[in-house]
């Protein structure tokens, strides 16, 4: 009778205790989301609006006529092809580029491969701006490419950055090589090894990547500012950064603009979501 009375007890306090995070967690995920409704709300306002105080938690009419508004002088499709021309071969160079890398340090056997981990590993200690001068030098004045998309996808074709390079490894660091030799007793190669044996193994790991990818050059706004200079052919980021100097004080107009272009980022995020979580759980992690 007691221990079934210790059992309800304990059983309690779990509940009371899930509860209890359960209501926290909601808390702080409203806390999280709270910016991009304060964001989607005030694209929906008027200007007047905007600069009352004490600010409404909701709009008074929903003015959806700012995004029509908004489109006459943000060309958002024309911006989201030329962001997608950048994106798709950068994700996909670097994300088949690391995959490539990864394999090479976890399973092959080469010369010098710990001094190029090594290096490569080292290489995510060095600051962004210390390669950005030289690299544009290099790509506008031994290259010539000016006003041009390569210099900020071609960069991608050569693994993809370090950081994904060591995360595909311990991926497959953490894979026994018994599956590789078993694979390789029956005649497969180094390349059917990695598609046929370690590929579903790692889609995860391949996914993260991807998804950093694709993140690193949705919001990457220096370089592209650097080496684009047409307006047919700016990319959202440099989109929004035009139109804030234009409208200045045209808030619900920057708002609504705002609103168009992390849309479509939120989207692909979400729908990795899972495999993001889990990459970054399991990353790391070696048997």
């Amino acid at each position: 009778m007691q221990k079934n009375s210790l059992f309800s007890s304990r059983k309690r306090r779990e509940r009371i205790t899930d509860t209890l995070c359960f209501v926290v967690l909601v808390l702080f995920a409203c806390g999280a989301m709270l910016p991009i409704w304060w964001i989607f709300r005030s694209s929906l306002m008027t200007n007047a609006e905007l600069y009352a105080f004490p600010p409404a938690f909701f709009p008074s009419k929903w003015l959806f006529s700012n995004y029509v508004e908004t489109l006459e002088a943000y060309p958002f499709g024309q911006y989201l092809l030329n962001t997608a021309t950048i994106i798709v071969p950068s994700v996909f160079g670097g994300t088949v580029t690391a995959v490539l890398c990864g394999y090479a340090f976890a399973r092959l056997r080469f010369r010098g491969k710990k001094f190029l981990f090594t290096l490569c590993v080292g290489s995510m200690l060095l600051p962004g701006m210390v390669t950005l001068i030289p690299l544009y030098l290099m790509w506008t004045r031994i290259f010539g490419l000016t006003d041009s998309y390569l210099p900020l996808i071609l960069p991608y074709f050569c693994g993809g950055g370090a950081f994904n390079i060591f995360l595909i490894r311990q991926f497959i660091s953490s894979i026994p090589r018994e599956l590789d030799e078993a694979a390789t007793i029956d005649g497969a190669g180094p390349m059917r090894v990695l598609w046929s044996i370690l590929m579903p193994a790692i889609r995860a790991a391949v996914i993260v990547v991807a998804l950093f990818l694709f993140i690193q050059m949705w919001n990457d706004l220096l370089q592209q500012t650097i080496y684009i200079d047409s307006p047919e052919k700016f990319t959202i980021a440099i989109g929004i950064s035009m139109l804030k100097s234009g409208l200045k004080s045209d808030f619900a107009k920057i708002m609504a603009a705002t609103c168009m272009a992390f849309v479509p980022g939120v989207v692909i995020y979400l729908c990795g979501q899972k495999y993001f979580v889990e990459g970054i759980v399991m990353t790391g992690m070696k048997n």
